[in-house]
């Protein structure tokens, strides 16, 4: 009677308030080791059992709600806490802890370890991340942390979409931990997709699958896809696939298979497609006067005095070909204004080809060693008017034959690819505006070439062929109204185009693709890098990529690189990054709230080789 008496005394036995009802768990106090935005979270026995927080859980704390005592007993005005609701994601446990006992406790791990049954009554703890505190139906950067005490409740899967934000068209997976809730990208939002995404992992985590998915998806919401595949990869994929295990995990998800329509292969002259049997194939060649004179002298590495040489034959060849009426005509205002326009850091001189250069070279030579006669050019015109060339040659005084027997040599190996200013109907070079066709995906296939240095070639003639003829099409679309079409760029083994150590060499190509990347996110032009080696991309590619889609990495130092470039990811997702299963990735695109664990949805088309 006396315990009773006392509860009366004090105003009753306690009574838990109608907003504590439907918790999960409640907030605990602080440790000495406890980190700000991470808050520890106890729960009852059912909720760990019974499995309800999965893998990236969303709750919701209520801090501040006072205990709903009987009125003698409740809180002084003055000292009642603020209200206060945060958003947290579960980012380790829900772990099992026996109740008054340590885990590790002698009675328990004996018992155990004899075979006998002790499970004494347990409750689960597990450690939240806060995402921020919801005001007026907002999420803001938190001020203050959650009271301890302070009830928990799971969200429902609808609140938890809303909060993750990864609403849109281009679905990419399935958030671990939930069973309905997919990652998708809105195709139609300007700061997303054309903020450049990296695709990154080891071999055998996934990668080839998560650019087939995204290829797939992006045809199917009418964006222009064009894939640079060194190996490939990807020229079957016009057919569905029949990989057993693709089929199986196609089926769980409910996703159909089925190939992705309207692909053409673009492969160069003289080399060989992987896939001979697809029905839209077309041979390229490569247009010397493309590329910026700057770029071609970082890709051949050239000394010094072969890239003094290579700018003294540069600028005469020009002016042979006003001389013999190729560029600029006579008279010709248009073709006059637009050599006045060029930017020689983006592009090369309009009709210069790599014969005319051989022949410039030739022809410098030719004098410099006293030779007599006239030389023979490669090219009909320059053939034809030998005396014009030579009279602009010898008015430019040189020496150093060995230098020019270099430079020559060097243009020389590119001349023998077979691959710049091919003749004729059957070959012709690549017209950039047919890439930009909404819903076309253009692979040109690499796979043949065996050189990385014409790998770099097609690369950065075909960059800044795209972005001419998508600049063209944005101030058509300004002026007439009309929609500008949305595209994707994707880069396969992009280490080797872009590798730190390219990038030292070839500081003007690196200011090239920033330029690109820069003005593609206006644009509509959007760049994807996959890489299996992310430690050999500089920080100057890092600081262009805004979306990330990282699989398995092994390598501790890697992990850590990436940890310095890539933001927002926390620590307990870095941990488990090593652990990652094939086809897992961190997920992080710029409309998420946050970076999320993703399964990532199987590939429904065909594909040469399964990373």
């Amino acid at each position: 009677m006396a315990i009773e008496s006392a509860i009366e005394a004090v105003g009753g036995a306690w009574q838990e308030g109608v907003e504590f009802a439907g918790a999960v768990g409640r907030t605990t106090f602080d440790l000495p080791n406890s980190e700000d935005n991470l808050v520890t979270v106890v729960l009852p026995k059912e909720h760990v059992a019974g499995g309800t927080f999965g893998s990236q859980a969303i709750v919701r704390i209520k801090s501040g709600i006072p205990m709903a005592y009987h009125s003698a007993m409740s809180y002084p005005q003055a000292s009642t806490p603020k209200r206060r609701d945060y958003l947290a994601v579960v980012v380790a446990g829900p772990f099992a802890e026996p109740d008054g006992l340590r885990g590790d406790a002698p009675v328990i791990i004996t018992t155990a370890a004899r075979g006998g049954v002790l499970t004494p009554p347990y409750h689960g703890r597990m450690q939240v991340e806060v995402l921020g505190e919801e005001v007026a139906g907002e999420l803001v950067p938190p001020r203050f942390r959650p009271l301890p005490n302070s009830p928990v409740f799971l969200l429902s899967q609808a609140e938890t979409e809303e909060v993750m934000k990864v609403g849109g068209d281009l679905r990419m997976g399935l958030v671990v931990g939930y069973d309905n809730i997919a990652v998708k990208v809105p195709k139609d939002d300007k700061g997303v997709l054309p903020r450049h995404t990296g695709i990154m992992g080891t071999t055998g985590g996934g990668k080839s699958t998560t650019v087939a998915r995204l290829i797939a998806e992006a045809q199917a919401n009418g964006y222009a896809v064009i894939v640079l595949d060194v190996e490939g990869e990807y020229t079957q994929i016009n057919e569905p696939t029949t990989d057993p295990k693709m089929l199986a995990a196609l089926e769980a998800r409910g996703l159909p298979k089925g190939e992705v329509p309207g692909t053409i292969i673009y492969h160069l002259v003289g080399r060989e497609t992987a896939n001979p049997d697809h029905p839209s194939i077309l041979e390229f060649c490569l247009q010397f006067a493309r590329l910026s004179p700057y770029a071609v002298k970082e890709i051949l590495d050239f000394t010094e005095a072969q890239a003094l040489r290579f700018d003294m034959a540069y600028d005469v060849a020009k002016q042979v070909l006003r001389d013999l009426d190729i560029f600029t005509k006579k008279g010709d205002r248009d073709q006059e204004r637009l050599a006045l326009e060029i930017d020689e850091f983006e592009r090369g001189y309009p009709r210069l080809t790599l014969s005319h250069m051989l022949d410039i070279v030739k022809g410098f030579l030719h004098v410099v060693t006293k030779q007599p006669g006239d030389p023979e050019f490669y090219d009909k015109q320059f053939q034809a008017e030998a005396g014009k060339v030579l009279a602009r040659i010898q008015g430019i005084k040189s020496d150093s034959p060995p230098s020019w027997r270099a430079l020559y040599g060097k243009l020389w190996q590119l001349k023998r690819l077979g691959v710049f200013d091919a003749q004729g109907d059957a070959v012709r070079p690549m017209t950039y505006k047919h890439l930009l066709q909404p819903g076309q995906v253009s692979i040109l296939d690499l796979s043949d070439t065996d050189s990385a240095t014409l790998n770099n070639l097609v690369i950065a003639d075909l960059l800044v062929g795209v972005q001419d003829a998508q600049d063209k099409l944005y101030d058509e679309a300004v002026k007439g109204g009309g929609e500008l079409p949305r595209v994707l760029i994707i880069i396969e083994e992009a280490h080797e185009f872009l590798s730190q150590e390219r990038i030292d060499k070839m500081p003007v190509l690196a200011q090239q693709v920033a330029r690109i990347a820069k003005r593609g996110r206006k644009r509509w032009l959007g760049l994807v890098f996959v890489t299996q080696l992310p430690q050999h991309l500089p920080s100057q590619v890092f600081g262009l990529i805004n979306n990330y889609v990282i699989h398995k990495v092994t390598d501790a130092a890697v992990i850590s690189r990436l940890q310095k470039s890539v933001p927002g990811i926390d620590e307990s997702q870095w941990r488990r990054l090593a652990a990652l299963a094939p086809g897992q990735a961190i997920v992080s695109f710029t409309h998420m709230a946050r970076p999320l664990m993703v399964s990532v949805d199987p590939a429904p088309c065909r594909l040469r080789m399964v990373d």
